[in-house]
């Protein structure tokens, strides 16, 4: 299939304070090549100027807001894959110029070659937002308490590690009869309590998210290990579950396949692509885990997941608990798909 050739083709190298900008013609020549600053206006006037212009991105933090802004100005906009990009970070020469330049021509020729992806609308990415602030609350949380730990530890007072949620009162109770340490960690206690309290405040605030807003979520949760936060992010990360003509492309999609290296009859056994969305990744990881642990529970998918462990080798659980999530992901996608409810273990027809 031949791709159209715009009249103007312009490629953005996004940066945090400014814009680096390459503008092409249809034969292919530098119209201009400048900086702009990273605000609206400034990106209303490079429309204006180019009125429905094909305009290529690259994933950044600017890059879902800049991208529907400039959708809804009437333009074609290309959102770059970086892992894709091989010819820009290979490049002898790179610089912001050379970027945006080789997005542009990249973007005139084939827009497959940059391998584009979509950013979902502004609502699932503030939905998402809470998910990930929580997980930077819980991050912090676990550094003080190992920073308590670890600078008792070295005056020679240990303490245990009971749940996260309880360690400033279990610390409170052991250290009662050592007033001077006791006054040296309440205020890293004091921080440990407010944490806790805003990360159960959050925990609410997305349980009412999933009941009001993604009641799809219900389905998921289905399955013994997937709770409202993985299952919420696993929605809003997928966005439409129609983008996928099989349910097992959506291991690729998250990174959880093998990257392949084949040349003849040589063909390696490589570490999974870690595309896509990292904590989702990590999420799906983690009630893998949760799976094939003493929690839980019989089903197929940890059935399956244990024989896969079984067979030892190197990194053998680890490995296990990877395809599992993989298969996890694919059970949820389907379940999405086909409205269907989980079955833990499926009869033989």
């Amino acid at each position: 299939m031949k791709t159209k050739i715009p009249s103007i083709t312009i490629g953005v190298d996004l940066g945090d304070k400014k814009h680096v900008i390459c503008v092409l013609d249809a034969s292919g020549e530098i119209i201009e090549i400048r900086t702009i600053t990273n605000h609206r206006e400034s990106l209303r006037r490079l429309s204006k100027k180019y009125p429905g212009a094909r305009i290529a991105i690259e994933v950044g933090s600017h890059s879902p807001w800049i991208s529907r802004f400039l959708k809804s100005l009437k333009h074609e906009v290309l959102v770059a894959n970086p892992r894709k990009l091989r010819a820009i970070y290979t490049n002898d020469r790179k610089s912001d110029e050379q970027d945006a330049e080789m997005l542009a021509r990249l973007a005139r020729v084939d827009p497959r070659l940059l391998h584009p992806i979509e950013h979902g609308s502004e609502q699932a990415q503030r939905d998402l937002l809470q998910i990930k602030l929580r997980d930077n609350l819980v991050r912090q949380r676990v550094d003080i308490i190992s920073s308590v730990r670890f600078t008792l530890k070295s005056i020679g007072f240990r303490l245990p590690s009971p749940s996260t949620p309880c360690f400033a009162k279990r610390a409170r109770l052991l250290m009662k009869n050592e007033e001077s340490l006791l006054a040296m960690i309440t205020p890293s206690l004091h921080v440990i309590d407010e944490l806790t309290l805003q990360i159960k405040a959050l925990d609410r605030a997305i349980k009412k998210l999933c009941e009001d807003k993604y009641p799809e979520t219900a389905r998921l949760m289905q399955i013994r290990g997937i709770g409202p936060i993985t299952s919420l992010c696993f929605i809003l990360t997928i966005g439409d579950p129609e983008n996928f003509e099989r349910p097992r492309d959506v291991g690729a999609y998250l990174g959880l396949v093998p990257k392949r290296d084949q040349s003849g009859a040589l063909d390696k056994q490589l570490r999974i692509s870690k595309a896509g969305d990292a904590y989702m990744r990590r999420l799906l990881v983690g009630a893998a885990q949760y799976m094939l642990g003493p929690f839980g529970g019989e089903c197929d998918i940890r059935t399956r997941g244990l024989k896969l462990a079984g067979r030892g080798g190197r990194g053998a659980k680890n490995k296990a608990a990877v395809a599992t999530a993989r298969k996890l992901a694919v059970v949820m996608l389907t379940l999405w798909q086909k409205q269907v409810d989980y079955e833990p273990e499926r009869k033989a027809a």
